[in-house]
């Protein structure tokens, strides 16, 4: 049985880089409000073509 590792992780820093550049001492509060700012971003620009949202 192989180790199964994520391709996204496996690149991070290579290929691609971090979706989010912050970091804070509430970090927990901070990821709830990044994810609430990126589906609501996808969800009013969903025919803008968007590929990426960096916050």
């Amino acid at each position: 049985m192989g180790q199964k590792t994520n391709p996204i992780g496996l690149r991070l820093g290579i290929i691609r880089g971090w979706e989010s550049n912050w970091y804070s001492k509430d970090f927990a509060d901070k990821l709830i409000e990044d994810e609430e700012i990126r589906k609501y971003l996808r969800a009013r620009l969903k025919k803008a073509g968007l590929s990426r949202v960096i916050i």
